[in-house]
């Protein structure tokens, strides 16, 4: 059984200003629980008696009626999970040998923002830069698109231009994609870099935009095809996996 007060505790952390205040976040599915439990520290986990007798120890049993009360999703999984915020260390450190970070300028949409978490992880970017005005981080949304992948990637959250212009400042390129800018696939591309992807809505903002120090773009192999723009979490797929395609090539 679930006491009202803890129903509450759960409610509450759908919102930021909760999440901030009790420094806790929330994740569901079984899968998902149980890979950032294996990382981070959790306050509760809650799960259906089938859950539990299928691995789910430690959790407190609740019916399925109890699940939906605590539940975020239209169809409630058997489990659920009450965990820390990591504390990561601010302000954001610049990259070190050959080191990729990807920054974030203004992506709003949670499913965008919690896929290129997958992203990071996928490629082995384990810092992720994003502007105030980005999704956060651990809303439910973010870390349900995230599968786990927020447990093994640092986001930060800084002042973008001061961060980037110190980045220039100690001779790391930084990158940025933009319509007129020069085709990925053919402009060099320094390993240890910082690149920047702007929202879909308004690209990078002009106050990043005066730090970037080499333009990017992804061309398209299609005139006709009626597409204006990339999604930005597709965008970063594709400019991810042609740094690191470059890296291993320059390692052969």
């Amino acid at each position: 059984m679930i006491s009202k007060s803890a129903i509450s505790l759960i409610a509450s952390l759908e919102h930021k200003k909760y999440r901030d205040e009790r420094g806790l976040f929330v994740a569901e599915g079984v899968k998902l629980v149980r890979e950032l439990r294996a990382r981070l520290k959790p306050y509760a986990i809650f799960a259906t008696e089938a859950a539990i007798a299928a691995g789910g120890s430690e959790a407190v049993s609740l019916s399925e009626a109890e699940m939906k009360k605590i539940s975020f999703l239209k169809t409630p999984s058997p489990m659920l999970g009450v965990f820390y915020i990591p504390h990561n260390a601010s302000p954001a450190p610049l990259p070190h040998a050959d080191k990729l970070t990807l920054a974030l300028d203004g992506v709003q949409d949670p499913g965008n923002v919690g896929a290129i978490i997958r992203l990071c992880g996928w490629f082995g970017v384990d810092t992720l830069v994003c502007s105030p005005d980005v999704a956060d981080c651990y809303s439910p949304k973010v870390v349900q698109a995230s599968m786990g992948a927020i447990a093994h990637v640092a986001v930060r959250y800084a002042g973008l231009p001061d961060f980037l212009q110190a980045a220039k400042a100690s001779g790391i390129p930084v990158y940025g994609t933009f319509l007129e800018g020069k085709n990925i696939y053919s402009k060099p591309l320094n390993a240890r870099c910082v690149v920047v992807m702007g929202s879909e809505g308004k690209g990078i903002s002009p106050e990043a935009a005066q730090h970037v120090s080499q333009k990017l773009y992804i061309p398209s192999f299609s005139a006709n095809s009626g597409v204006e723009s990339l999604n930005v979490a597709t965008a970063s797929a594709i400019v991810c996996s042609e740094f690191r395609r470059r890296a291993t090539d320059n390692v052969k």
